[in-house]
């Protein structure tokens, strides 16, 4: 196996953060966008506390939402700013993480703060 310098290091994050943040955000998409589908009366007290949110904050979760994707931009800077810190300098790997980390946030970007340079990999 050939060694690496580490410019091209990548690490997926784990399934359990992709599936979360998928269903996470699609939800609060949904619940912001779309509230008039959602059958609140099914999901028990959850649904009871979606409505109460939808009917009296809305204008706040709209916000939030926005600011929940201005995060995740900001987080997509930032790995690109930690890619350059840490050596990683392969375009396609740095596209990598920046992608990941807009779609997934922390449970991304926290991987490559992790990443030691420094310390060789344990397989």
């Amino acid at each position: 196996m050939a060694k690496s310098d580490g410019c091209d290091y990548f690490k997926r994050t784990s399934t359990f953060w992709i599936v979360f943040v998928i269903l996470g955000m699609g939800y609060y998409t949904w619940i912001v966008f779309a509230p008039e589908t959602i059958p609140f009366e099914q999901l028990g007290p959850f649904g009871s506390f979606c409505r109460h949110l939808v009917d009296n904050y809305a204008g706040i979760m709209y916000k939030g939402w926005w600011a929940s994707w201005a995060i995740h931009v900001t987080e997509a800077y930032i790995a690109l700013r930690v890619c350059s810190n840490k050596g990683i300098s392969d375009a396609a790997t740095r596209f990598l993480w920046a992608v990941q980390t807009f779609l997934f946030g922390f449970a991304s970007l926290g991987l490559l703060i992790k990443y030691d340079p420094k310390r060789p990999k344990q397989h």
